[in-house]
């Protein structure tokens, strides 16, 4: 029998390599769009222990895991999956930011002409992905489309299809797998893009002007629509029909034997597909993201194999462009993307669509991290020393030394303490106000560290922590400083090849006027580590508001997911930001939380609450 063989395809005893099949929990960390009303309904729902209505989800995760975690709620229940992976060994996941024009004066939101485009380069999370799908060659990225495709199939219903989108550079090789995972017997088509406006330059060889598109079904059983397309003229065609006798169709003819035509300005789509590229001019639908797709070679895949209300997924989210034209179609659907620039730009995009229904956003979060703890460090039964082991590795990574004998404080940077959150809890106010006390208790002894400088490690933290944290230790006499524990320390490689960085964090001021039960907030000022941008992109900022690409703000937050109730972000039409909110009538006298969230143009996030008392 002939089989495609590629190293790692089987383990050292002879089974195959199977896909990771963990089912982490998801952490719904955003909604939007979701109105008062539809927040109490699905809590209570909740509380009563029933389904909640279906939220559109945007997921920020590795597919690696965030595939099986799916498959406990949608195994069996997708109707259509549309991937766009990767399949060009120079791609590397950087992309082109805007620095937008700096305001023409404080008081004043309008801007002045200019803007300057920078390439961002790929997250260090983003590069182990890319050397785990490549780093080597061929045979990784075979082994890594295999474990996908596993899953996918797993998903789809049982008259799902599924559409793959490649190039030269692996089609032939990953239709090989296609035909292993899905049948060979149940491939459909292979559908070829023609992008007949891609100017290719003076090359020697003919000019590469297509991709192709596998379809496989799930089974002999799929849904497939027919679709049309509107000619340029009317044309005279042969009438074609079924003949029963014949078993096939055939030319119509009227009573007298001779052949019917009709006239058309309709014809039926075929395999090859011509369709424009999206031009860099286009600035309605192109978001000026590497690999994006037109939505009309989306759209023809999406009508033709799921039906309103269907589910359709893409696990290689990108720009947003199946999950955007999923919504307009009235499907259902589920996206997500290892890059949080991807997972940004994708919630700008679907925002921008008149009436998008309530989507989620989601990410691993917690669970992920403690996945990575009980496989990372030994005795996971033992608790403390399992702590212990995962300090001192946080250490190393941040370059600090440990210092034993304390509770709170865990080592020592220059002259620097250093406190390392917990794996699977948010850093507290109560963690600030022991590691404080504990600081100058320290301090206090002949042979304590002399210094007042402290660094907080931390994985996430309690919302406007750094507001209420910076007031405690300026009363304690501490500079006091926060920094970010990266997802990159659960990536092996990365650990290994020393690419973790610790990036302090941002700090957003917001200014609330309130008259009566009405409120506006208006941005003031927002403050970013200068080290943690690109000097390309530092060198243009002269006005901080440069810095913000997206702010938005919960009205009402409850203490548990960020419920996006008004937003204001830049796209390429609209590259002006509103630093002030419409004003937001409060129904009753009560005292509400408000959180602020602000995304930098880097896709970076930072958030701010406080209480407002409406009489």
């Amino acid at each position: 029998m002939t089989e495609l063989r590629w190293e790692g395809k089987y383990l050292p005893d002879g089974r195959r390599a199977t896909p990771l099949r963990l089912a982490l929990p998801f952490q719904t960390v955003e909604t939007v769009n979701e109105s008062a009303q539809l927040r109490q309904d699905q809590y209570s729902l909740f509380a009563q222990g029933k389904p909640t209505e279906w939220r559109n989800r945007l997921i920020w995760g590795d597919k690696k895991y965030v595939l099986p975690a799916l498959l406990p709620e949608l195994a069996g229940k997708v109707r259509l999956i549309y991937i766009d992976p990767p399949f060009d060994t120079g791609a590397n996941f950087s992309f082109t930011a805007t620095v937008p024009a700096a305001p023409a004066g404080d008081e004043d939101d309008e801007e002045v002409s200019g803007g300057t485009s920078f390439t961002k380069q790929p997250s260090v999370i983003e590069q182990v992905a890319y050397r785990d799908t490549w780093g080597r060659g061929l045979d990784s990225y075979l082994q890594w489309f295999y474990e996908t495709v596993v899953i996918l199939r797993d998903l789809l219903t049982e008259d799902g299809s599924i559409y793959v989108h490649l190039d030269w550079h692996v089609a032939h090789y990953s239709k090989v797998i296609l035909d292993d995972v899905f049948g060979y017997e149940n491939f459909r088509n292979e559908i070829i893009w023609y992008y007949y406006n891609k100017f290719q330059g003076n090359i020697n060889r003919f000019a590469s002007n297509h991709d192709v598109i596998f379809w496989y079904s799930k089974s002999n059983k799929y849904q497939f629509n027919k679709i049309t397309e509107k000619r340029g003229e009317t044309v005279k065609q042969i009438k074609r029909v079924w003949s029963k006798e014949k078993g096939s169709i055939v030319n119509a003819k009227d009573s007298f034997g001779q052949v019917q035509y009709i006239e058309t300005d309709e014809r039926t789509i075929d395999d090859v597909w011509r369709l424009s590229m999206l031009q860099p001019a286009d600035k309605i639908q192109n978001v000026n993201y590497p690999t994006q797709k037109p939505e009309s070679l989306v759209e023809r895949v999406i009508k033709a194999s799921s039906n309103e209300g269907d589910i359709v997924l893409d696990c290689f989210c990108g720009s947003g462009t199946t999950a955007a034209t999923a919504e307009k179609l009235g499907r259902r659907w589920v996206t997500c993307d290892l890059g949080r620039f991807a997972i940004h730009t994708a919630r700008k995009r679907l925002l921008g669509i008149e009436g998008v229904k309530p989507f989620a956003v989601q990410n691993l979060g917690k669970y992920e991290r403690q996945q990575w703890l009980a496989h990372q460090f030994s005795e996971p039964a033992q608790r403390a020393a399992q702590e212990a082991a995962y300090r001192d590795f946080m250490l190393q990574l941040y370059r600090a030394e440990s210092l034993p004998g304390y509770a709170w404080l865990h080592g020592r940077k220059g002259r620097a303490l250093v406190h390392i959150g917990s794996v699977d809890a948010p850093v507290t106010e109560g963690d600030i106000k022991a590691t404080l006390k504990e600081f100058w208790q320290a301090a206090g002894k002949s042979d304590g560290p002399q210094t007042n400088t402290l660094h907080i490690l931390g994985w996430e933290f309690a919302f406007d922590l750094n507001d209420t944290a910076q007031r405690m230790a300026a009363q304690h006499k501490v500079q006091l400083s926060f920094y970010q524990i990266p997802r990159e320390v659960l990536e092996k490689k990365a650990v290994e090849q020393g690419d973790i960085s610790f990036a302090e964090l941002a700090y957003v001021d917001v200014q609330v006027k309130q008259k009566a039960r009405t409120v506006s907030l208006r941005l003031n000022d927002f403050v970013v580590n200068p080290d943690d941008v690109p000097n390309q992109a530092r060198q243009a900022i002269s006005h901080w508001s440069q810095y913000v690409d997206y702010w938005a703000v919960d009205w009402d937050y409850q203490g548990d997911t960020f419920h996006n109730q008004w937003q204001s972000y830049r796209t390429r039409r609209q590259t002006q930001l509103a630093l002030e909110t419409p004003a937001h009538l409060y129904p009753q006298p009560g005292t509400y939380r408000v959180m602020v969230k602000v995304i930098d143009i880097l896709g970076n996030d930072t958030t701010k609450q406080f209480d407002l008392d409406i009489l």
